[in-house]
């Protein structure tokens, strides 16, 4: 007898309907403290360790705690044995995404060094936190983000300063370009890393592994993790406003400026994404891991990016400037495209990305009992 076929649709909740509202407002109300308070920058610096921001750092870890707290470990193993996503996802974000992001950097802005330098250092910080955010929104599948973004940030210690001299100093010399050197230390981005991945990471195990053998897997999956759920949201809103707050005055002073850099960043996240999604279906990944491959090929650890652009050139720089932009472009546009993500799981892979997916059918005692079937 075949398993029933019923499936429950998981709706929006108001704070994810209105997740664009939200983000809409604390762009802006970041962008009026830096502005009207000058003072936040300075405070929000005197909290650095490291070069991380402390307020910022704790910002992300909330936001990240929930969604990793929510993947199912026990599937990682089968989400490492499909070498077409890992494969895919390595070439669109180490090969594809850099070197988009570097021809788009010189079409857009030929005559604005600092602003190009800043995009390409952007297109080189994959993204390693608020990817797992859009992903869960979209419905894809979690266990399949955990991964590639575990693989992301181990490439990213080690090729991000490769990719860094290659695109501003070898590549531009090769082409007769202008060239503009970085020096980034290894340690810093594996700091990075440790900090805004491997903690969350470490908790979301911890508390899936003692939550399962303390209450079982139901209480914690219908229970526990509809409480934390929020604070993921609650997370990034709070770490927007200090983002847009720390170059406030920087935005709002230069709005040419602003479009200048936003135009390329635009077409780089919805090509990457394009791409992902198109490569997805191609290679018949299914709805769920395309729309995985799609959003972390399209994020940015504007994180990073951000660090890495005022560890070298100083926080009033033209390069950090267009790493705050980042955001203030990514965040919108990746929110839309979540939405044109649960479109086309119905229009291009004619599922319902709100379904729970049906129990597997149970094996079929007679042919069980045949022991030639049992060996094979």
């Amino acid at each position: 007898m075949s398993a029933p076929a019923q499936v429950a649709a998981r709706r929006l909740s108001t704070l994810d309907r209105w997740l664009p509202v939200w983000i809409g407002a604390a762009m802006v109300a970041g962008l009026v403290l830096g502005r009207f308070v000058p003072a936040l920058g300075e405070v929000l610096a005197d909290l650095e360790v490291g070069g991380i921001s402390i307020p910022i750092g704790l910002g992300l870890l909330v936001m990240m705690y929930p969604v990793l707290a929510k993947v199912r470990y026990d599937r990682v193993a089968a989400v490492t044995g499909d070498r077409r996503l890992l494969v895919s996802s390595l070439v669109l974000n180490w090969l594809v995404g850099p070197a988009l992001m570097f021809a788009l950097a010189w079409v857009f802005l030929p005559d604005l060094p600092e602003y190009r330098t800043g995009l390409i250092i952007v297109g080189l910080a994959r993204c390693i936190a608020m990817v797992v955010i859009w992903n869960d929104l979209a419905c894809g599948d979690r266990e399949a983000a955990a991964v590639l973004v575990a693989v992301n940030s181990v490439f990213q210690v080690v090729a991000f300063s490769v990719l860094g001299w290659l695109y501003l100093t070898v590549l531009p010399g090769w082409l007769g370009l202008d060239t503009q050197g970085l020096d980034v230390s290894v340690g810093q981005i594996a700091v990075n890393v440790l900090v805004f991945l491997g903690v969350p990471l470490a908790a979301g195990f911890a508390s899936r592994w003692v939550g399962e053998r303390a209450r079982g897997r139901e209480w914690y999956e219908e229970t526990f993790v509809p409480r934390i759920g929020p604070w993921a949201l609650y997370g990034l809103l709070f770490t927007i406003v200090l983002l847009f707050a720390l170059q406030g005055e920087a935005v709002t002073s230069n709005p040419l400026d602003v479009v200048r850099i936003a135009l390329p960043l635009l077409v780089y996240f919805a090509v990457m994404w394009g791409v992902g999604m198109v490569t997805g279906r191609a290679l018949g990944l299914g709805y769920a891991r395309s729309t995985t491959l799609a959003f972390t090929a399209a994020g940015n650890n504007f994180e990073l990016a951000i660090a890495v652009a005022i560890g070298t050139f100083g926080a009033t720089s033209g390069q950090a400037l267009a790493g705050v932009v980042g955001p203030l472009i990514e965040v919108p546009v990746l929110v839309g495209l979540v939405y044109v993500s649960l479109w086309a799981a119905r229009r291009w892979f004619a599922t319902d990305p709100y379904a729970a997916p049906a129990p597997a059918p149970l094996p079929d005692p007679a042919r069980a009992a045949d022991p030639e079937e049992v060996r094979a």
